[in-house]
């Protein structure tokens, strides 16, 4: 694995991230003994540090309390754990039989969650997920979790302006946390890449990490422009839901929602014409996905998430896959790939 820094904040940080919603139980409930174990696997290919991505969304917080658990359980020094936390949502009693935020996403939660996104909220999330994860452990990479999902909810432009505001205030007390040294690294994370695109103007970001928008099924111009831009700021680059929630290697899930055979059939037919060519030249659907995240100049680390400890070697030897030219070449042929994409 190669190592890079991000910006000039000291952290260094692999090609694989590994993500942590499985721990929060998302689509399904874990045994305790399997997370362990995945995180044991976490640190069984890496020379320290290894990158754990995490958010008080995960689970309502399940996935960072698991998180610490399991590194005390282990051993695992502080130093050797780079923990990123994305804030945004806190965890609240559970009043009714489920959660209510991400309603069919998480399994067997004992709490729900509530968004909380500016200055104040932000400051909140952060104190109860260094509660969440215990000492010694603290996060030193801190964002705002998907900004554009609190945007994308304003009822018209006045409350879109206002939001905003939060927002901004929201990084406002991340950049104080940075300043008092609480924190090495300041970031963003979501799933609509213009709202990235838009915050970027407006804070001061160390990296930004892109969840379901570049993959090898889904890579506008607009966003590869947008990353050479980044690149030119070195604003350091994290791909992650290159699977598109899992459902390009097999899954049912499209985006973190249900697919039907019938309603998606576009995408369905663009996963067998993929498999067929994946078959064709022996390559592993998911090393596809993975390796072609790291054609795009500036990309830096692609954040990978399996709930099978077994799975965390084989996204290891997926991350180096060597792919042959001819199968890039067919699926650009196939228009499974845009003829147009200039890194291939």
């Amino acid at each position: 694995m190669e190592y890079h820094e991000i910006g000039n904040t000291g952290v260094k940080v692999p090609s694989i991230i590994f993500g942590t919603s499985c721990l929060g139980n998302l689509y399904k409930s874990i045994p305790y003994g399997e997370k362990l174990e995945s995180v044991k696997e976490f640190f069984a290919y890496f020379k320290p540090p290894v990158v754990l991505d995490s958010a008080g969304k995960y689970g309502a917080g399940l996935s960072l309390e698991t998180i610490g658990k399991c590194l005390r359980e282990l051993g695992i020094p502080p130093e050797s754990a780079v923990i990123s936390n994305k804030l945004a949502w806190y965890r609240i009693p559970l009043t009714g039989a489920k959660p209510t935020f991400e309603p069919g996403a998480w399994a067997d939660l004992e709490h729900d969650a509530e968004q909380k996104i500016s200055y104040d909220g932000i400051i909140k999330c952060w104190e109860q997920g260094n509660e969440l994860l215990g000492k010694p452990y603290r996060p030193c990479l801190l964002s705002v979790h998907d900004p554009d999902e609190y945007l994308n909810a304003a009822k018209g432009t006045d409350d879109r302006r206002k939001r905003f505001d939060d927002v901004l205030g929201a990084y406002k007390a991340l950049h104080e946390l940075k300043t008092k040294g609480l924190v090495k690294s300041v970031g963003v994370g979501a799933k609509d890449w213009r709202v990235i695109r838009e915050l970027s103007d407006s804070a001061e970001l160390d990296w930004v990490m892109f969840a379901c928008s570049l993959t090898v099924m889904q890579h506008p111009k607009e966003l590869l422009d947008f990353m050479e831009s980044l690149r030119s700021r070195n604003i350091f680059i994290v791909n992650s839901a290159v699977f598109h929630s899992g459902f390009l290697t097999g899954g049912e899930f499209f985006d973190y929602r249900k697919t039907d055979p019938a309603t998606d059939k576009t995408l369905y037919e663009w996963r067998n014409s993929f498999n067929e060519t994946c078959a064709k030249f022996a390559v592993s659907p998911a090393a596809a996905c993975i390796r072609f995240s790291f054609t795009v100049p500036g990309v830096v680390s692609v954040a990978l998430n399996t709930s099978n400890p077994k799975r965390v070697k084989k996204n290891v030897d997926f991350a180096t896959a060597r792919i042959p030219t001819e199968f890039w070449n067919e699926m650009k042929e196939k228009k499974l790939i845009s003829r147009e994409y200039p890194y291939l």
